[in-house]
């Protein structure tokens, strides 16, 4: 059909091929996030980096404009990703921004809601990352925004207007931005003016009440504007309607397997179920049965559990629908550094997954509701920076993924951590460093691209990764964490860690199998003694490292309590399971 549509009503939405299934369960999949402009521009002969490479004082205004990553170098780097054990791909909006802006590098700003921006490529090459990534049993996620639209309309004179709780209605609406591109349509508006499709073309799309002044202000945050970025009215069946079709579109074009979609908290909670249900019935409808949608809520675990794991009342009618399938992790976010770098008590992350109990039936299953990564690219509640910023402990990075890798969730990482990327700053383009080289290298470099798999980060992930796919318990199990002991062995001097330098356990559980995770997040050697499940194990038998496989540790028992003695180096991680046969 190509990628020029003007209105969703010329759209067939009959796959043009057999459509790639879904994995059965989402658990199963290790999510690998990139911006498309920041990844990988298909350019030849790069060097890579190396400790010896020049480095020097970053230009902040590049790296707040494109750098040149496009689609195609995405598909060159497909083993890349796949080599790290990740099985599925999370792209930054593709959809076209606004062409006389280059500061939309990431994608946010959407000006054709049915088209490829150019400089990523174009709707064939997104056909065929999604095939060359089917076809090695990858899937693909599209990053979504159904809240706004890009700066494609001024308000009255081109001034910034700011919310008002007590203005009588919307602002009156000033006029369409237009580019030099020549006019194309019957309404006098060029591909490169205004909105597309022309559905969205219509003042009453939007909600027109001006810049969000204060984000903590729940009225505000819902109906303002995103900085420029307009606020469409979702609350409108026209507009809903328009936002499932276009994204249909792409399902059906691309044989998409998942969204992201963004800004979830400055939706209607009505009108995210249905934009969510309409897109599951008909991915369910042309054969892919368990398409994923999950969503970026900033929030704690009440907040999160409104939009997962039931069903969402929608205005006006008895209808309930369900909304998300799960949301980014962010209460583990809020803490997980701190505790792996041995700056936080370990209890706040027990913590955390005792709520588990609290707010799901099955807290075994509520993994499956959280997408969990320790990098991202909008840090709104923190300083900007990366998990490595300040940091040369190398080995904290693959102690922080080895837990997404080996707890509850579906682990997402975020490209450039593999690599031990530091970046951080004033401004969100300093975590979005060019793989690539470019203008924007990581570490101050410039021209020099990233794609080691030689790195000790990259390698070691892997073989977590690796691991996490081999044994069911590490996708689906329930999660407990475990009592050590650093002296003698009684019942009594067992208790759960109460500072940063420890060494840290949990176990997770399946049926009849144990898996114990031990990481000493300490600066020094540790033998620790770390309690095992007693109804699961028999004394005197072993539990082998699934890292390397010639260590075994001995099952012991005193009294009612079991356990193994597992001695760590500074840093280090042990996978247990128990030696059988």
């Amino acid at each position: 059909m190509g990628d020029n549509i003007q209105s969703v009503n010329d759209i067939d939405y009959t796959p043009i091929r057999n459509v790639h299934p879904s994995p059965a369960d989402w658990r199963d999949v290790f999510i690998y996030f990139l911006l498309v402009d920041r990844f990988d521009n298909n350019s030849k002969g790069t060097k890579p980096y190396t400790s010896s490479s020049k480095i020097q004082e970053p230009d902040i205004s590049e790296g707040k404009k494109f750098q040149g990553g496009n689609i195609k170098g995405i598909i060159r780097r497909l083993d890349y990703i796949k080599g790290l054990g990740a099985n599925a791909i999370w792209l930054s909006p593709v959809f076209r921004n606004r062409q006389e802006m280059e500061d939309s590098y990431h994608g946010y700003g959407i000006q054709d809601f049915l088209r490829v921006d150019e400089r990523f490529g174009n709707l064939e090459d997104l056909q065929e990352l999604v095939k060359e990534a089917h076809s090695r049993d990858m899937y693909v996620i599209l990053d979504i925004i159904i809240n706004h639209t890009g700066d494609n309309w001024a308000y009255p004179g081109d001034y910034p207007y700011y919310y008002w709780k007590d203005a009588p209605g919307p602002f009156d609406f000033g006029n369409w931005r237009t580019s030099l591109g020549a006019s194309d349509s019957n309404n006098g508006i060029g591909e490169n003016d205004a909105v597309w499709p022309l559905e969205l073309q219509s003042p009453d799309c939007y909600k027109r009440r001006g810049q969000i002044t204060d984000w903590n202000d729940t009225d505000q945050a819902v109906n303002g504007d995103f900085f420029t970025l307009k606020e469409l009215d979702v609350r409108r069946s026209d507009v809903l309607d328009t936002l499932i079709k276009a994204y249909k579109y792409w399902i059906k074009e691309a044989d998409i397997d998942g969204f992201r979609m963004d800004t979830v908290k400055h939706l209607e909670s009505g009108s995210t179920a249905i934009f969510c249900n309409a897109i599951r019935e008909y991915a369910k409808s042309i054969g892919k049965h368990n398409f994923f949608i999950f969503g970026e809520i900033v929030g704690d675990d009440t907040t999160i559990q409104k939009y997962i794991g039931r069903n969402s009342r929608i205005p006006g009618t008895h209808e309930r629908f369900p909304s998300l399938d799960a949301a980014l992790d962010f209460p583990l976010y809020f803490v997980l550094e701190e505790v792996i770098k041995g700056f936080s008590d370990p209890s706040v992350l027990r913590n955390r997954y005792d709520a588990f109990r609290n707010l799901y039936t099955d807290h075994g299953e509520a993994g499956r509701y959280f997408v969990t990564f320790v990098d991202n690219h909008d840090q709104m509640t923190r300083p900007y920076r990366r998990f490595m910023h300040g940091n040369n402990i190398w080995q904290q990075a693959v102690l922080a993924m080895a837990y997404l890798l080996t707890s509850q969730g579906i682990p997402c990482i975020y490209y450039g951590t593999e690599q031990g990327f530091d970046g951080g700053g004033e401004d969100d383009a300093y975590i979005r460093e060019c793989m690539f080289g470019g203008n924007w290298g990581a570490f101050g470099a410039k021209g020099y691209h990233f794609f080691n798999q030689d790195n000790p980060i990259y390698c070691d992930i892997s073989r977590i990764a690796n691991i996490r796919m081999e044994e069911p318990a590490l996708r689906y199990g329930r999660q407990y964490f475990r009592q050590v002991s650093a002296g003698t062995v009684t019942g009594s001097t067992f208790s759960y860690p109460t500072n940063g330098n420890c060494t840290l356990a949990y176990s997770r559980i399946l049926d009849t199998t144990e898996i114990l995770v031990a990481m000493n997040l300490g600066s020094v050697p540790r033998k620790d003694y770390v309690i095992v499940d007693s109804n699961l194990h028999r004394a005197g038998g072993n539990m082998v490292d699934l890292l390397d496989h010639e260590k075994e540790y001995l099952i012991g028992h005193s009294g009612s309590a079991m356990f193994v003695k597992i001695p760590l180096q500074p840093y280090s991680i042990a996978i247990l399971k128990e030696k059988t046969g």
